[in-house]
């Protein structure tokens, strides 16, 4: 037990990630419970585009994350199995790449080893990991149907009964 609490912490801290490159401070709160998270707008894998402003009225799970990142690929079946069973569902499921940390190729890859299905966004330049000031990988922020985070959980890998409890708790929010 110690011992995994122990390689749990040293992954936390040497997984940090560098901020972003000459960006420009924030003005908007910084992204913790209780507050609206931050709008952005990202490019899919799949060439989509997604902003999380309209996804308003929908539960958006954002798990930021990279090839190279351990628990991102321990955890990441559990984010796939969740997205099947909400799938058709007021639940979205947002995979952000820190493809300023990774590659595209690596992530198409990643994309075909673990057969997902949920979007996959492309954070190219890091801007949206800096906005919401990702320290570590991987980090999740569980968004209400309002757009406010109710969960922010740096580290992992996640379980199933952990993502599907913190959706869970969501669904059951008063609309």
């Amino acid at each position: 037990m110690i011992t995994s609490l122990a390689v749990g912490i040293l992954w936390t801290v040497a997984s940090r990630v560098p901020s972003a490159v000459g960006a420009p401070l924030s003005s908007s709160p910084s992204p913790r419970e209780g507050f609206f998270a931050p709008d952005f707008t990202l490019d899919t894998l799949d060439g989509g585009r997604v902003t999380l402003s309209e996804l308003r009225g929908k539960i958006v799970v954002v798990n930021f994350w990279t090839t190279w990142c351990p628990p991102c690929r321990t955890e990441t079946p559990a984010l796939e199995k969740a997205y099947e069973q909400y799938e058709n569902s007021e639940v979205l499921i947002l995979g952000v790449n820190l493809t300023n940390q990774d590659s595209v190729s690596a992530v198409e890859s990643f994309a075909r080893e673990f057969e997902l299905t949920y979007p996959l966004l492309l954070d190219r330049d890091g801007s949206v990991g800096y906005l919401y000031q990702v320290n570590g990988l991987p980090t999740t922020y569980f968004i209400n149907r309002e757009g406010v985070i109710r969960t922010v959980l740096v580290g992992g890998p996640m379980s199933e009964t952990f993502i599907r409890s913190k959706i869970e708790a969501l669904v059951k929010e008063v609309k």
